[in-house]
């Protein structure tokens, strides 16, 4: 064993060590982050002046290095405290749950005698009820030698476990430090890229990167990032997509990266629940599913059997969660801690309760993040910081609830009529948060999770999705600001819908920004970079890079129809030049074709014309909330040599991230600027958006469209061999303004039809 010490929390020490029984998911202590903290607060309160808080302490054994924070510190009692909020009954929290509330203070304990040299000291487990303020304590003593060696016992049955992964991040360090780009040379672009992620990462700032499809900015992101990883003392690496097929991507790259098996790098790849549970129709715990039984008493060899996979993607998690009998999920779950590449959606990191960012923080590591197609974060960062009711659903909920929850439902519905009379317009904006009405919907919410506490069967699935909502809704309440809008939409006299909707996800971005040693977005639409910095709340010191695109204008042919005009009041009298346009277009050069329109509505109309004007052609169309195997059906007629144009909606499922190289795709034809729809909840967008960054009118409708037009067209060229033409229809793609948010390699010709 060499010098390196291997540092670890009393929490993740404790929970390896501790854990036994059953995974049991019926006692999750509810109260939000802000509540847990003002509950630490008020037992803090109730102490005596000499009480100390957040006490640090640290110890050594062996190659460990244990470090954590005790909740409090009673001198005059001699008395180490270790507070838990919760809300419900005592009684139904589990064993387990306190076997290792004790381990972590029985180590803190051991850590203070050694520091203050004390031969014995008092223990309290402090449970906090959130909903009663009472506390309930249990009490202990410990000599100095007893807890000593109970830390032994602890460190013992890790040690192995933490020289295992200081091997590994040797070898690994090592390996990374010699490792050499998996292909001959770089591509067009790839290395101007790489150099960017490298110095970026070097210099520990963020970065963002247009780069065009077709460079391979998968491969060109992710090994810039993890030779930076041994100079740096990186952690982790966090690879984050919008959609399944940009992380099959990012698991393929790392694929690459590791092939020949030289390489020891452990890659994970994380699943939502509903894809990844083998056992849907049954609860988690250990009375109900199969896998959950006994779970912590199995999970060391599961572990050990994933830690020497290497690749840990969604079928290798199941296949050695089965052979162990563990769920794959939460096997998933617990590998973050030993992986080096996380592969998983947006959400496991930007989210208000993203598991990745929380890990991050209780265990202090040190991380980069790669997010690939970053234009689509903002309108996902405003989803996942924005929370709906509608009263349909308080009904539905109220018809399905016990008896026992009927009064705090119908406190709720009484203070929502209130609000509803204060906004008799069909959508209307309110000046702030109702008091009335959240003290009510936090006592609902309080209510349901006291009875499912009580009761631990699972909710109605009204009940339970009414008791979500509301969860969300209390805790986006909580931060209310400038950056949300708070609305009413009413849709009759008895359907009305409340909003909190968030505009501008800056701050809540913006630790997680801070948080990262260094954050790649990238994506092949990420023009102008100062609507993404703003309404993202990257740091000050972002970088921004244009990588040169590896195509040149004689490979697509751009055209712009500036005779048309796709406006909602000209659409009409658009459909026969449309039509008309894209046959001639056809006939002149026969092939695959795409035709992008900015509704549902409007794509009926141009296709009804088409097929009507030009049967001799062929034609499929996109249909609304298309299956998967409906979309492959849909993509499976692009093949080489093919013939025919396929109608799709601009920004639905075939507007990006599809793949459809050579032949296969030879040209686009894009009716629309994209713009979203002018409508009240826009309008209020745009306002805000004007008042904080004088930009209202771009940063709500310009910008987003063209966003989305861009990627359209990128379908159309994918490679240095391919060749296309794009029709850009629409009178407007001719202004300056416009023009200015194309890609710079595209040559425009402003044709008359």
């Amino acid at each position: 064993m060499n010098d390196a010490r291997y540092v670890v929390s009393v929490r993740a020490l404790c929970e390896f060590t501790a854990k036994q029984g059953d995974l049991d998911l019926r006692f999750t202590p509810s109260p939000t982050a802000q509540e847990g903290i003002a509950g630490h607060a008020v037992v803090a309160s109730r102490r005596d002046d000499n009480y100390r808080s957040e006490v640090t302490l640290a110890g050594d054994w062996g190659p460990l290095h244990v470090r954590g924070r005790a909740d409090g510190y009673d001198p005059d009692r001699n008395l180490i405290e270790e507070v838990k909020t919760y809300r419900g009954q005592f009684a139904r929290i589990p064993d387990n749950h306190l076997r290792l509330a004790w381990a972590q203070l029985r180590v803190y304990g051991h850590l203070m005698c050694e520091e203050l040299g004390m031969d014995d000291v008092n223990l309290a487990l402090v449970y906090f009820d959130i909903g009663t303020q009472q506390e309930t304590l249990l009490r202990e003593t410990r000599t100095r030698a007893d807890l000593a060696a109970l830390f032994e016992d602890q460190c013992r049955r890790f040690v192995a476990w933490a020289e295992q992964e200081l091997a590994h991040r040797g070898a690994r360090d090592a390996a990374l430090t010699a490792l050499r780009f998996p292909h001959a040379d770089f591509r067009p672009g790839q290395r101007q890229l790489a150099e960017a992620i490298f110095r970026a990462n070097a210099g520990k700032r963020s970065l963002l990167a247009q780069a065009p499809t077709g460079i391979g900015k998968t491969v060109g992101t992710l090994f810039p990032v993890l030779k930076a990883a041994p100079g740096q003392e990186l952690d982790k690496v966090f690879f984050l997509a919008a959609k399944t097929p940009g992380r099959q991507l990012a698991l393929d790259a790392a694929a690459t990266l590791k092939s020949g098996g030289t390489l020891p790098l452990r890659v994970l790849e994380l699943s939502a629940r509903d894809k990844a549970c083998e056992h849907p129709d049954k609860a988690c715990h250990g009375d109900s599913c199969p896998l959950a039984q006994g779970f912590y008493d199995r999970l060391p060899a599961a572990r050990d059997a994933a830690a020497n996979a290497g690749m840990l993607d969604r079928a290798a998690l199941r296949e050695i969660g089965l052979a162990h009998d563990v769920c794959p999920y939460y096997l998933g779950s617990e590998m973050v801690r030993w992986s080096d590449v996380v592969v998983g959606d947006y959400n496991y990191w930007f989210d208000g309760g993203a598991m990745l960012y929380a890990l991050a923080l209780e265990r202090g590591w040190k991380v980069s993040v790669l997010a690939d197609e970053a234009h689509n974060l903002v309108s996902r960062a405003r989803s996942m910081y924005t929370a709906t009711l509608q009263r349909a659903d308080l009904r539905a909920a109220r018809a399905v609830a016990p008896p026992v929850l009927h009064k705090p439902l119908d406190k709720v519905k009484r203070a929502w009529t209130d609000v509803s009379k204060s906004a008799p317009l069909p959508y209307q904006v309110l000046d702030g948060l109702p008091d009335k009405f959240l003290n009510a919907l936090q006592g609902a919410a309080s209510a349901i999770t006291e009875h499912m506490a009580a009761f631990p069967v699972p909710l109605d699935p009204e009940l339970q999705d009414f008791y979500f909502g509301a969860l969300q809704f209390g805790r986006l309440a909580e931060s209310f600001g400038a950056h949300s809008l708070f609305d009413v939409t009413r849709e009759d006299e008895r359907n009305t819908t409340l909003c909190i909707r968030n505009v501008v996800p800056a701050s809540f971005l913006g630790p997680r920004f801070a948080y990262a040693h260094s954050t790649t977005l990238f994506s092949a639409t990420l023009s102008p970079w100062h609507y993404f910095a703003d309404l993202l709340g990257m740091p000050a010191d972002t970088a921004w890079i244009d990588v040169d695109s590896p195509f040149t204008a004689s490979q697509l042919d751009v055209h712009v129809a500036h005779g048309i005009s796709t406006r909602y009041q000209a659409r009409a009298s658009s459909l026969a030049p449309i039509a008309a346009l894209m046959a001639d277009q056809y006939h002149e050069k026969p092939g695959n074709y795409l035709a992008f329109f900015s509704s549902f509505d409007y794509l009926q109309q141009v296709a009804d014309r088409f097929e009507r004007d030009h049967p001799d052609i062929p034609a499929w169309r996109q249909a609304r909330r298309m299956s998967e195997p409906e979309r492959a059906d849909f993509l499976a007629r692009f093949v080489a040599g093919g013939r025919g144009i396929g109608f799709a909606v601009l920004g639905g499922s075939f507007g990006e991230g599809i793949d459809l190289p050579g032949e296969r795709l030879i040209g686009a034809f894009v009716a629309t600027l994209g713009l979203p729809q002018v409508n009240p909840v826009n309008e209020q967008l745009r306002q805000r958006m004007q008042a904080m960054f004088g930009v209202g009118y771009d940063y709500t409708y310009l910008y987003p469209g063209m966003q989305k037009v861009v990627q359209a067209a990128g379908r159309v060229i994918r490679t240095e061999q391919d060749r296309g033409v794009v029709w850009l229809i629409d009178d407007r793609f001719a202004r300056p303004d416009v023009r200015a948010l194309l890609p710079a390699w595209w040559h425009v010709d402003k044709a008359a039809f």
